[in-house]
């Protein structure tokens, strides 16, 4: 077994381990959790309007 082997086993090894989390990443079980991911950015703004609103309330006391 030369070098050359090795890195044939070597990249059939990674190729195997993308494919897993591309599958893993994109089944069915995970469509919920990338849905809640996806929707992060735009939870940041109500989070951020929240605040606001709150630091006002506190000023006005």
């Amino acid at each position: 077994m030369d070098i050359n082997e090795l890195r044939g086993i070597h990249t059939l090894l990674v190729m195997i381990a993308f494919f897993g989390i591309c599958w893993w990443a994109y089944s069915a079980h995970r469509s919920k959790p990338n849905d809640e991911a996806a929707h992060l950015p735009f939870d940041d703004d109500e989070i951020d309007q929240r605040t606001r609103e709150q630091d006002m309330t506190e000023k006005k006391q």
